[in-house]
């Protein structure tokens, strides 16, 4: 063990580990439950550091050597190098200051073994003085979690979703020519394409991407130099503009300067707003999902109009049995994406004067669910979307018994006169054109024309 020293007094740490004293109290009073802060937040973290030690040599506030060390040691923490070191519940103080205080330890002690100084001495980088020159956790933390979210987006979610728009694109083409039964409040409508109710989860896919992608933009706008409340308090007025150049060079992306400070350290809209965008995913995966499933079920006493992939055995007593597993996984991941949404909500609301005080909360929900919905958007089509075929043989004998293409007759005969067709075919289990004939409200001729599926799937005269 070592001892450790910090404004509230000493603290004893496992000599193996190279946090400090703040790091250490964090861990021992917010041993609670099993989250911990995503290494997203701290790599995004991280890059704020070096950044921020860049801007602060260039104004000459802070030496090269102590800058260099910090570059080095960041470089060291990016390659995951130091994971281990980050041990920190999502349950902390709702600043992160303790996942802030974590970092700039950790950089310090780093510092401190490089060149050969003992640990704990703060010699040759103070975690305060020297790492968090410039900042607040109360700026940092919520910089680092537009970050993290935004390259998360752009890494995994986006290339996912584009992959699976690719994927029901091809479907709809596959599926033209097939005609099967509509269905409204889970009863027998007019017909149209397989193609045509693919064409509609396409289309979803399509505005649900176009959402998140003009949302994530609000994501961009940092809070660099705002440190405590807003004011930039510590910061040198170039502070913000500088690190922002450097941040903008390690991520390859077009980070800006928040248009107020004061609005992005007292509230959390940008995540809020963000996520949004995919709790709206998840509903439109959630529908996707239990139209498919109600489609496939079966196979041989539901409406079995898919046949899905066979993945596993679905039972562990009935021998043969399998199940639409990863549509089910589909409905479980867009409740949990909402209940994330939900808890992202009731967090935005956790704001007292110039802070919001359940950030750690916010961000381990938002990238909770861009894992989720990037991983199930490649289950979903690699493991079912694929593979799943058309059951030609069903389709057809449901849509021989489908007494609503009589809706076709009513630009001929009437609404009232139909509905006399359709109650009399369904009262006496016989076909609309019997029914028809034995009325006598329309000639076989006419009805022949009339009742044609491929002119009753598009608008005609």
């Amino acid at each position: 063990m070592r001892k450790e020293t910090d404004t509230l007094g000493d603290v004893n740490i496992d000599s193996k580990n190279l946090w400090g004293a703040q790091t250490q109290r964090s861990f021992l009073n917010f041993s609670i439950g099993h989250e911990k802060i995503p290494m997203e937040v701290i790599y995004a973290l991280a890059m704020v550091k070096k950044a921020s030690a860049i801007a602060n040599y260039k104004l000459k506030l802070l030496s090269k050597e102590k800058k260099d060390l910090i570059v080095i040691i960041v470089e060291e923490i990016l390659s995951k190098k130091h994971d281990e070191q980050f041990p920190l519940y999502v349950w902390q103080t709702g600043s992160g200051t303790h996942t802030n205080m974590n970092l700039n330890e950790v950089i310090s002690n780093i510092a401190s073994k490089k060149t050969k100084n003992k640990i704990g001495s703060k010699i040759p980088l103070n975690p305060n003085d020297d790492v968090n020159m410039g900042q607040s956790s109360n700026d940092v933390f919520p910089i680092a979690s537009n970050i993290a979210s935004y390259s998360l987006v752009e890494k995994e979610l986006i290339p996912n979703l584009e992959k699976l728009k690719e994927g029901f694109e091809a479907k709809v083409i596959e599926f033209s020519d097939i005609i099967k039964v509509g269905r409204t409040h889970l009863m027998d409508a007019v017909p149209l394409t397989l193609s045509q109710e693919f064409s509609a989860y396409l289309q979803s896919i399509k505005e649900n991407m176009s959402n998140i992608k003009k949302a994530k933009e609000y994501l961009l706008y940092l809070p660099l130099g705002a440190t405590a409340v807003g004011t930039g308090l510590n910061a040198h007025e170039d502070f913000a503009k500088l690190s922002l150049i450097e941040l903008c060079k390690m991520t390859g992306i077009d980070f800006k300067l928040s248009k107020n400070n004061f609005h992005s350290l007292a509230f959390a809209d940008s995540l809020l707003f963000f996520h949004s965008t995919l709790k709206n995913l998840a509903v439109s995966f959630y529908k996707i999902a239990a139209d498919i499933s109600l489609s496939a079920s079966g196979p041989n006493c539901g409406i079995s109009e898919l046949i899905l992939p066979a993945n596993e055995p679905g039972s562990s007593i009935m021998p043969g049995k399998v199940n639409p597993t990863q549509l089910e996984a589909m409905k479980m991941i867009s409740m949990q994406v909402i209940s994330n949404d939900s808890g992202i909500t009731l967090s935005s609301m956790s704001s007292n004067f110039q802070l919001n005080t359940a950030r750690p909360l916010i961000i381990f929900n938002a990238l909770q669910s861009i894992h989720l919905l990037s991983d199930i958007s490649k289950n979903f089509l690699t493991l079912c979307l694929n593979d799943i075929k058309p059951n030609m043989e069903v389709i057809n004998r449901h849509l021989d018994k489908n007494l609503m293409i009589a809706t076709a007759l009513n630009q001929k005969i009437g609404y009232e006169k139909t509905a006399k067709i359709v109650q009399k075919a369904q009262k006496e289990n016989i076909s609309l054109k019997k029914a028809a004939k034995e009325l006598d409200f329309i000639n076989e001729m006419d009805f022949d024309e009339i009742i044609n599926l491929k002119k009753m799937v598009k608008p005609h005269g």
